[in-house]
């Protein structure tokens, strides 16, 4: 049976703070435990954290198929490679589930069985568990960045005091904050590029 690894992400779209890739790590013996407290029940977990200026080179770059999913794919595999799983379970971000895989697969040094689908974390509990994980460090982010700065809403782009705080940054300075995504179509828009 060996082990299961579940990877997901969270806070892909917003504008504000960074990109969180999680994973666990379980048996199949765990996996149905899997409740509340994930972090206790996992055998492992990993996370890797990409601050906006990392996902800024990326799209800023403007490689074909070496943008934010080609970046998420490489911070999943290196979360991946941490948890060394017999199987991954992944939240594909790429429209074609099997080549997203595969530029996982290409960097790792051992293979695990890979199943990466969209809405993996409806289907396996193991990727939802990775999917709070994500989630929950990227809220602490956020909420110590709302304690430095100030409040600016959910940080995504269709939340107007997220537009209203960045039109308020943008009014008193030049620069963009570290802690924005700088190449976002709506930030270059508020910023007049």
């Amino acid at each position: 049976m060996g082990t299961a690894a579940g990877v997901d992400e969270a806070g892909r779209g917003c504008a504000i703070g960074p990109l969180v890739v999680a994973g666990v790590l379980v048996s199949p013996r765990r996996r149905e435990a899997l409740a509340a407290e994930i972090e206790a029940v996992a055998l492992r977990s990993a996370c890797f954290i990409l601050p906006p200026r990392a996902i800024d080179l990326v799209v800023e770059r403007g490689e074909k198929l070496r943008k934010l999913n080609y970046l998420e794919a490489m911070a999943m595999a290196r979360v991946i490679r941490d948890l060394r799983p017999d199987r991954a379970y992944v939240d594909s971000s790429d429209v074609v589930p099997e080549r997203f895989a595969d530029q996982i697969l290409r960097v790792l040094p051992d293979k695990p069985k890979m199943v990466c689908e969209h809405g993996a974390d409806d289907r396996y509990a193991v990727v939802s568990a990775a999917s709070i994980l994500a989630k929950v460090r990227r809220d602490r982010i956020v909420a110590e960045l709302r304690r430095e700065h100030g409040d600016f809403g959910s940080g995504y782009c269709h939340d107007a005091r997220t537009v209203s705080f960045l039109e308020g940054w943008f009014r008193e300075r030049d620069d963009c904050p570290p802690f924005v995504r700088a190449s976002w179509a709506p930030v270059k828009r508020i910023r007049g590029l």
